[in-house]
């Protein structure tokens, strides 16, 4: 019988106080509420969202038209679903009072990086690791 590795725990075991937690908790929620309702503008502006293309005689044009116009909304559609997927994971780590810490390599995020992109959950120099 094999044991089975464990994974080491991060090297930081720090726990951001809820009191700088929570703003950053309401603000991704926010943010989160905001990627969901854009999602279902771009969803109901897709050309290929009523269902009922399969009788319509259109033109080649208008045919290309819809085409760009799905394939658009598809491509936003993908990075909204992958943002919003993101912001939930950073919200856990509010909840957990690990925001901040890399899950990569348990250190500081910049809080530059987290100023523009606070639904990082990577530092930069991992980041930039995963990338090559």
């Amino acid at each position: 019988m094999t044991k089975r590795k464990t994974k080491k725990p991060s090297k930081s075991h720090v726990r951001l106080p809820r009191y700088l937690l929570d703003p950053i908790g309401k603000f991704l929620r926010d943010q989160v509420k905001l990627l969901e309702r854009r999602k279902k503008s771009i969803e109901e502006e897709d050309p290929f969202s009523d269902g009922d293309r399969a009788s319509d005689n259109a033109s080649p044009d208008t045919d290309a038209a819809e085409q760009f116009g799905h394939a658009r909304a598809s491509a936003i559609k993908e990075s909204l679903e992958r943002k919003i997927v993101q912001t939930k994971k950073a919200m856990a780590k509010v909840r957990l009072g690990t925001y901040g810490i890399c899950e990569d390599c348990g250190g500081w995020i910049d809080t530059d990086r987290l100023m523009i992109y606070p639904e990082a959950t990577i530092c930069a120099s991992c980041m930039k690791k995963r990338e090559k």
